[in-house]
């Protein structure tokens, strides 16, 4: 077997980002001991309510940026990747994190229609003001990052989901003190509630899939095994598996057929070259490709597609 390793690994979310968390749990910690001190003082239960929520999201920032620190452990003898893939299990917990804690915002909204609860005081329209700027300050360190990878996703998520629920007091709450509606303060919940699940589904759908050892969103498989199939020499490929080995590493293995290959020297260079390509065309950290020569009399088992 020959292995074509590429060392150069991308550490792009410790580097961006480790600074972004600080200060986002930073905020996010000194905005709930404000809050459950002036709900404490002012006997608010929605205060203090509040602050135990955001609580949550600071655990999820914690867990996300804990992810981060994780994955660049080094290999040991047992754990070969060292801990690369705990920021895929970061991003499932913060998704079903998320989705609990709008489940629990959607239940308490509908009882709400039976039972109207008094109008957002003053109080609690002016932290929920702070709560805005806060959480989309912190929801703003992570926003360039969200794309390329799914941990930083789920941390920016958490953010800009409180911002967007702060932003539902603030308004139903100065609303309803000039109208008297007060259908419109569960009624926006549920609105935002439906905000919020659907991105939050896509940020499940996404973790869920790395877990599984699908292929990379941004990888196009079809395209990895094109460029393969036409590289000089190769007339078959197959055994073809993609997945990540983190939210931001990518791994591949696979079998080239190759029945003409010349000498060592050109064994080599052509690995070398095919390890570059698949790094800079396809984002690909970790290839490992194994050279057949294609014998009729030594078939390879792993050769049908439905073999694994």
């Amino acid at each position: 077997m020959s292995h074509a390793h590429d060392h150069h690994h991308h550490h792009h979310a410790p580097r961006d980002f480790r600074a972004a968390f600080a200060i986002g749990v930073v905020l996010n910690l000194a905005f709930v001991i404000v809050e459950a001190t002036y709900g404490y003082l002012a006997h608010s239960l929605a205060l203090l309510a509040d602050a135990g929520h955001n609580l949550s999201d600071v655990a999820g920032l914690l867990l996300a940026w804990a992810a981060i620190y994780l994955g660049r452990a080094k290999p040991s003898v047992r754990r070969t990747y060292g801990l690369r893939r705990s920021s895929i299990l970061a991003a499932l917990a913060n998704a079903v994190l998320l989705l609990l804690a709008v489940g629990a915002i959607a239940w308490e909204a509908i009882g709400r229609f039976a039972h109207p609860q008094p109008v957002a005081g003053g109080a609690v329209m002016a932290v929920a003001g702070v709560g805005i700027v806060v959480n989309t300050l912190t929801a703003l360190l992570f926003m360039s990052g969200r794309k390329r990878d799914v941990n930083i996703e789920g941390a920016f998520l958490h953010m800009a989901a409180d911002a967007a629920v702060s932003v539902g007091v603030l308004v139903s709450g100065a609303v309803i003190r000039h109208t008297g509606w007060t259908w419109l303060d569960p009624a926006t919940s549920l609105a935002i509630v439906a905000v919020i699940t659907i991105g939050t589904w896509g940020l499940l759908k996404k973790s869920v899939n790395l877990a599984m050892d699908a292929v990379p969103q941004h990888i196009d498989p079809v395209a990895v095994k094109r460029y393969l199939s036409d590289l000089p020499g190769v007339t078959s490929v197959h055994d073809l598996h993609i997945w990540g080995m983190s939210t931001t590493e990518a791994a591949l293995t696979v079998h080239l057929v190759r029945p003409t290959e010349s000498d060592d020297h050109d064994h080599d260079t052509f690995l070398a070259t095919v390890t570059k390509d698949l790094h800079d065309r396809f984002a690909i950290e970790h290839p490992t490709i194994q050279i057949e020569r294609g014998a009729p009399t030594v078939p390879c088992r792993l050769e049908p597609d439905e073999v694994v």
